[in-house]
């Protein structure tokens, strides 16, 4: 090891050598072979026992270490894994890189959106809440998680995230559609509404949109806006029941019946159900068509026995052709009472109905 011309490294031994350097001068022959130490010594601090100096590349700053590398390179394979599909083979990945950094939010969402995929949307949550609390102002962790708590019917919280995703980024289609769509799951159009517009704002071409957006205007007492978007989504998307279920809706507050009626024949054609045929049947009775009214309403019981609102459909239809027939229709009344009858026993709260039976005497 030689010495180097380098400042001097450690002063308080460099002061120490001195001194004792000094002290040992006084003392004759035995202070000379003292002295001769202690000037090694002193030579010794002032010089430091160092290397060759450092050239640039020595000064510079170290490169990630291994285990780092190894994070990233595990992260990018565990998510072409996912990409890939292989999911069993992503989330042994992803787990593994959580063991050597348990803070790596990428790792967290691609575990939420594994799950999101298979469908497990429980096993989601707690990956999305995990990398929206390390990073609060992380989009991706905050929208992901309000769509797992939309998904699992915990509406309240899923607004709160999608708010917290809104004030990250304000115009995100997705995010904006969302909470329009969470609003209305919890019945409040107001809420809904500032959302939805929004949506469409930012893309006038979604069906998905336009349907929020009707259905707002719609609960809020607007049909002529909802018929609009209602409308507009048909040309826009493959139709749904739910677009045609908010058209029958709109179109019977205006008492547009015929069109009421289109609308509930073209539901029950692409989806038939109790429902449907529910409001067809509905839509043809007040569209003056009283036999595909009776015709619409017997179909709806036949598919649910214990559909009250096809049941009072039935009661009524019997109900009025008893009273065409100058209540000479003995058939009639029968099958108007039963019918009135079954709808009571399963929705005892019905005043209207009570009515009937008692003003009639049926």
């Amino acid at each position: 090891m030689r010495a180097a011309s380098q400042p001097l490294t450690n002063p308080a031994a460099a002061t120490r050598a001195v001194a004792f350097a000094r002290r040992a001068g006084r003392g004759g022959r035995r202070g000379a072979r003292f002295g001769r130490a202690a000037l090694a010594a002193l030579a010794v601090a002032l010089a430091g026992c160092q290397t060759e100096p450092r050239t640039y590349e020595d000064r510079t700053v170290a490169g990630p270490s291994a285990s780092a590398l190894e994070v990233d390179q595990g992260l990018v394979s565990a998510n072409a894994a996912r990409l890939a599909g292989d999911y069993e083979q992503a989330l042994r990945l992803f787990r593994e890189v959580l063991a050597v950094n348990p803070t790596l939010v990428d790792a967290y969402l691609g575990i939420g959106e594994i799950r999101i995929a298979q469908g497990d949307y429980a096993a989601a949550e707690p990956a999305f809440d995990r990398a929206a609390r390390l990073e609060p102002r992380n989009f991706a962790a905050q929208f992901g998680h309000g769509r797992v708590l939309q998904a699992l019917g915990r509406f309240v919280e899923a607004i709160r995230a999608y708010h917290r995703a809104l004030s990250i980024d304000p115009g995100s289609f997705e995010a904006n559609l969302n909470m329009a769509q969470t609003y209305l799951a919890i019945d409040d159009a107001r809420g809904a509404l500032v959302y939805a517009e929004k949506a469409v704002e930012l893309r006038s071409g979604s069906g998905d949109a336009r349907l929020a957006l009707g259905k707002a205007y719609d609960r809020l007492g607007r049909p002529r806006d909802a018929i609009t978007q209602f409308e507009t989504a048909l040309e826009l998307v493959d139709p749904s029941p739910e677009i045609l279920f908010g058209l029958i809706r709109a179109y019977g507050e205006l008492q547009r019946f015929d069109e009421a009626m289109n609308a509930a024949q073209f539901l029950v054609r692409i989806a038939p159900s109790a429902n449907a045929y529910e409001r067809l049947g509905w839509a043809s009775f007040r569209a003056g068509r009283y036999d595909e009214s009776m015709k619409a309403y017997r179909e709806a019981v036949r598919l649910d026995p214990v559909n009250w609102p096809a049941l009072n459909g039935v009661g009524v239809n019997a109900l009025n052709t008893w009273l065409l027939s100058q209540r000479s229709n003995g058939s009639a009344a029968l099958e108007a009472r039963e019918a009135f009858t079954r709808s009571l026993r399963l929705n005892p709260d019905q005043p209207r109905v009570v009515k009937l039976l008692t003003t009639y005497q049926i």
